[in-house]
């Protein structure tokens, strides 16, 4: 074959590959949703977006801001949220008794001694009046909760009860975090149960007082897990994956810790993203929080959790039957620690 030939042959048969890789469709990432309150404690989340963990994996994702994880439930259950991240709920264990199978799968927000980020606040004027002095006083007051029927009530309710009282002596206000402030302001409420960033922004604003630490109520309480959607469960390669990337965000936000507060080595960096995705955009405000913990390999804290299932089951929004084991899967944690190793650094909790 003549040389030209060859060289006519060859373009022709190049063009055909390159036209072929053209028609032939291209890998994208799976895109997921995720459920978020848009508070600081939904840090690591935020963090693995940010930091291109989630693109590592394959995976890009969009944030749906709820509320409260009580609100969550119904689109978890349907599939249209693939993860989710807040409070327990008696609306998790119904779904799941009725065949729901919703899963709590890691950590996402715990209190310890150097790092209570959520309190029960008090007006100020309440308290600098002398009319509250104690949760003892707390009887007939308007006290806000994100949401009927979570964690927080329980944890609420667990606190009036060591004092006296019980969810049922109050006047329950069903509020998220960030419309707390604004009915401080009016003086739609006498007290409430807050996470950061809102206690700080109170704080500042002179609004209200911390009146007591969720880890003074109860030792490392577990304020806000991760769940998984039934549909997200029988996606086992992604479900892995996610994991990873999240674990991975997790030790980021660990390392970024130092004294009760966002003030470590990756501390800029952390707050910068916090400004980017939560719902509070003063760099300020986040420096001065006290900041949650996360378990460095997503492990929970199953005592904190069952302390409220047994508030759901005694106030009858639950028959019992489904138990906190029957919601929880570890297996996603445990199979992402094993890829990342053990952690190295140490949290001052």
């Amino acid at each position: 074959m003549a040389p030209m030939k060859k060289l006519q042959t060859w373009l022709v048969a190049a063009a055909a590959v390159v036209a072929m890789a053209a028609m032939a469709p291209r890998a994208q990432a799976q895109e997921l949703t995720i459920g978020t309150i848009g508070a600081a404690s939904d840090a690591p989340l935020f963090i693995a977006d940010a930091k291109g963990y989630f693109a590592e994996q394959g995976l890009k994702v969009k944030f749906v801001r709820f509320d409260s994880a009580a609100k969550m439930i119904p689109s978890l259950s349907s599939g249209e949220v693939d993860v989710g991240s807040g409070a327990t709920s008696a609306g998790l264990y119904n779904a799941v008794a009725r065949g729901i199978g919703i899963k709590i799968v890691a950590d996402k927000a715990r209190n310890t001694k150097n790092y209570s980020f959520e309190a029960i606040m008090v007006r100020s004027d309440l308290l600098d009046s002398g009319k509250v002095k104690s949760l003892k006083d707390f009887k007939g007051l308007k006290v806000a909760i994100s949401a009927k029927g979570n964690s927080e009530d329980a944890l609420m309710n667990y606190a009036l009860t060591k004092n006296g009282l019980s969810i049922k002596d109050i006047d329950p206000v069903y509020l998220g975090f960030p419309n707390q402030i604004a009915a401080y302001a009016n003086k739609g409420i006498d007290a409430s149960l807050t996470v950061e960033p809102t206690v700080t922004k109170l704080l500042q604003l002179g609004a209200a007082k911390k009146l007591i630490t969720a880890d003074e109520i109860f030792p490392g309480f577990q304020t806000a897990v991760i769940f998984y959607s039934p549909k997200f469960t029988q996606e086992k390669d992604n479900a892995k994956k996610f994991m990873i990337a999240l674990v991975k965000a997790m030790r980021f936000y660990d390392d970024s810790l130092a004294g009760g507060h966002i003030a470590g080595p990756n501390a800029d960096e952390v707050i910068d993203i916090l400004v980017k995705y939560s719902f509070l955009k003063d760099p300020a405000v986040h420096r001065a929080i006290v900041s949650q913990v996360v378990d460095p390999d997503g492990n929970l804290n199953v005592p904190a959790l069952e302390m409220a299932w047994k508030y759901f089951k005694d106030v009858g929004e639950i028959d019992g039957k489904v138990t906190v084991k029957d919601v929880i899967d570890m297996s996603y944690v445990q199979e992402a620690t094993k890829v990342l190793g053990p952690y190295k650094n140490k949290v001052d909790e």
